[in-house]
C-alpha cells in the first residue's frame, strides 16, 4: 500500500517534512503506565532545524524516537518526509527510516568488532549499495577521520567515535537527521566539535534536523526552540538562526 501523501509544488513556505498530530503515547503496564506524551501536535518545515528542550521526564527523547519511528504513538498521526507511519508495518517502518532518517545517539552505538569504515558501511550494505566501502570512507572523510578507516571503536577517543556515529547516520543521504544528547558523554571542548560539525552537515545537506539537549544554549543554535513539559509542549520560540536570517 502507498503511503505517501503527495505534496503541491507551492511558491509559499517550504513543506513540512514532519507533522505529528494529536499524539499520545504511554509507557509500561499495569499500575506502573505513565503517559509520556499527551496531545501533541507539530510540524516541522523541510531544512528546519529545532531544539527540544525541558526537564528529565518531559518526553522529549520519546517525541524524537516517535520522529525516528522508533516508538509507535497510542494514537495520534505521525507522517515524516511524506509517508504516514500509521500505515507501515514494522519491516516497511524499518526500510524507510534506513533510507530517510539519520539517528545519532548519545551512546556512539558503534559495532565493536567492526572498523570506522564497516560501521558507516553497515546502513549502505543493508540498502543494497553496491558501492557502500567507498562511500563509507568518504563520509568519513568528511567528518575529519580518513586517516582512521581501519580502526576499531576501542582505538578511538570519544569524540572520534560520535563522528563515526555522525557520518554513518549521513551515509545514506537522509532527509531527516534527528540526534538525542549527541554531546552528553563528551567533555566541553569534544562536545563543541561535534556541535558545529553537525550544525555544518545540516547547513550544507539542507536535511532538516531534530536536536534533543538540555543545553539550552545550544538549542538556541536551531531556527526554533521546543520546550516540552510533563509530556506536552509548553512553549515554542524562534532560535538564533531564525533571528539571524530575519
Amino acid at each position: 500500500m502507498d503511503t505517501r501523501i503527495p505534496l503541491s509544488p507551492t511558491s509559499g513556505p517550504a513543506p513540512d517534512t514532519i507533522s505529528i498530530s494529536n499524539l499520545n503515547l504511554s509507557l509500561g503496564s499495569g499500575a506502573a503506565r505513565v503517559h509520556i506524551l499527551k496531545d501533541i501536535s507539530l510540524r516541522v518545515a523541510e531544512g528546519e532545524a529545532i531544539g527540544l528542550i525541558g526537564p528529565s521526564g518531559s518526553g522529549k527523547s520519546t517525541l524524537l524516537m516517535v520522529m525516528a519511528g522508533l516508538e509507535r504513538p497510542d494514537s495520534g498521526e505521525v507522517v515524516v518526509d511524506g509517508t504516514a507511519f500509521n500505515g507501515l508495518d514494522e519491516d516497511a517502518l524499518a526500510r524507510f527510516r534506513g533510507r530517510r532518517i539519520g539517528i545519532v545517539f548519545q551512546s556512539f552505538h558503534l559495532i565493536p568488532t567492526m572498523t570506522a569504515l564497516e560501521n558507516v558501511a553497515v546502513p549502505l550494505e543493508l540498502a543494497g549499495d553496491p558501492d557502500a566501502a567507498r562511500r563509507a570512507a568518504q563520509e568519513l572523510q568528511a567528518v575529519g577521520l580518513g586517516e582512521r578507516l581501519h580502526h576499531y571503536p576501542t582505538q578511538l577517543s570519544g569524540g572520534e567515535q560520535q563522528r563515526v556515529a555522525l557520518a554513518r547516520a549521513l551515509a545514506p543521504d537522509p532527509a531527516i537527521l534527528v540526534a538525542d544528547e549527541p554531546t552528553g558523554n563528551l567533555d566541553e571542548s569534544t562536545g563543541k566539535q561535534i556541535v558545529d560539525l553537525l550544525f555544518a552537515k545540516h547547513a550544507e545537506r539542507g536535511m532538516t534536523l531534530v536536536l534533543v539537549t538540555h543545553d539550552t544554549g545550544l538549542a538556541q543554535r536551531c531556527d526554533r526552540v521546543i520546550r516540552l513539559r510533563s509530556g506536552r509542549i509548553d512553549a515554542t520560540q524562534p532560535g538564533t538562526a531564525a533571528r539571524a536570517s530575519a
